[in-house]
């Protein structure tokens, strides 16, 4: 029979394996109920919660070996969690009434801003997470969903109706928000949110037309804190030495492929002057992916069937394989492994007149993956510009550790999707 004293250490190295799992796990927000990624998204944030966990725990078990429990027993007892979670959740997905789990929603305002979202929010699943129960104003209309006028105070209204959230999408703040009424509800544990916040957390990018500089000046993000310029410098760091070891062949291969069809007197690499942080230039490095003289009549966008590419060309950029040398600007600090994605001077000089706020995405490194680049599809206008200036927006304001590496399997995911 197992002695007691024998079991105190079990039982505390399995509390320390969960306990970090459970951490990890809610840092990449496994249990978030406000997520609208589904199973794939799900699976992909547990996968890397799982990741981070195992380089967490690796470094604990080196620091404390008290703790450590063998390698076998570790990765067994990692496979077996793993999936395990994967099969709740599985489970959960497909046979819980996930309506039942909504939030309520009641709209306040029934003019521009209201309509904003009606517009926007037309698909099943844009409402995925909650449920607009109806805009409440005085005046206004809004295509297919009811507006309610009241006698009620607010707060007795949101009761009423078992109102979970207040959205505030009014006009104009100064003479139609009805503030106390409004910190009623607050007290009464109704959350009461900023309809471009409400967007920013439904859709995850900041919505231009609703951007406002004061919602932003008193709200959280924008992180460029001693600890967060660290720990993204660490991973970039080790990322990107264990990548170029791995990818080393593929680089050689890709140098080969590139001088064969162009000849040996080609080169095999270009460089070229992007904007990097807090607008300052730096040098990209990338493979060679069009013809020579690809802009002999000036800088010009990039076009996804674009003549000028070569078939090799074509290859590396379909897999992405001419972004790698770019590891070289990581390892020497012009650049994050994740972040936006650094344009040419010329073309930022053009967008920062025509696009508001497009400087603001120069306040974090730049990226050889991004969350525009992963959620937005391949473009080369001032619309898709402006259209990924919103992602690009939210990452600077959201980025941290946690997303960065999100965003990293994400990329991993969509390089291998687009393969096929």
């Amino acid at each position: 029979m197992v002695e007691e004293e024998d079991l105190l250490p079990l039982t505390i190295r399995a509390a320390s394996f969960a306990a970090v799992l459970i951490i990890s796990m809610t840092s990449l927000g496994v249990y978030q109920s406000q997520l609208r990624e589904g199973q794939m998204g799900m699976s992909l944030r547990t996968a890397a919660s799982f990741l981070f966990a195992s380089i967490l725990l690796t470094l604990i078990f080196y620091i404390f070996p008290a703790l450590f429990f063998g390698r076998g027993i570790f990765a067994f007892a990692m496979i077996c969690a793993f999936v395990m979670i994967v099969m709740v959740r599985y489970l959960y997905f497909n046979n819980v009434n996930q309506a039942l789990l909504q939030r309520k929603i009641l709209i306040l305002g029934a003019g521009e801003r209201a309509n904003y979202i009606a517009d926007r929010l037309r698909r099943k699943n844009d409402t995925k997470g909650f449920e607009i129960f109806g805009f409440l104003h005085r005046v206004g209309e809004v295509d297919n969903y009811p507006v309610f006028k009241t006698e009620l105070r607010l707060v007795e209204y949101a009761l009423e109706h078992d109102i979970d959230e207040i959205v505030v999408a009014v006009n104009d703040r100064r003479s139609g928000l009805p503030i106390d009424e409004l910190l009623d509800c607050k007290i009464q544990g109704i959350d009461v949110i900023d309809v471009s916040d409400f967007f920013e957390r439904e859709i995850q990018r900041i919505e231009l037309d609703l951007f406002q500089p004061s919602t932003m000046v008193f709200s959280d993000g924008f992180d460029r804190g001693v600890l967060r310029q660290f720990s993204k410098r660490v991973l970039d760091l080790s990322i990107s030495v264990v990548m170029f070891v791995l990818v080393t062949p593929i680089l050689f291969f890709a140098a080969l492929a590139i001088r064969i069809e162009d000849g040996w007197g080609t080169p095999i690499f270009y460089s070229q002057e992007r904007v990097g942080l807090d607008g300052k230039t730096f040098n990209v490095h990338k493979f060679r992916s069009m013809i020579t003289d690809a802009e002999k009549s000036g800088a010009q966008w990039a076009e996804k069937n674009d003549a000028r590419i070569t078939k090799v060309g074509a290859v590396l950029r379909k897999y992405r394989i001419d972004e790698l040398p770019q590891l070289l600007n990581v390892l020497n600090g012009d650049m994050s492994l994740v972040g936006p994605r650094p344009e040419r001077p010329e073309f930022v000089d053009d967008l920062n007149v025509k696009i508001n706020y497009y400087d603001k995405r120069h306040q974090v490194k730049p990226g050889v993956t991004g969350w525009a680049q992963i959620n937005y599809p391949y473009g080369a206008s001032d619309e898709d510009s402006r259209q990924k200036l919103q992602y690009d927006l939210y990452y600077a304001k959201n980025h941290s550790l946690f997303m960065d590496l999100l965003i990293i399997i994400r990329t991993v995911e969509t390089v291998l999707y687009d393969g096929q």
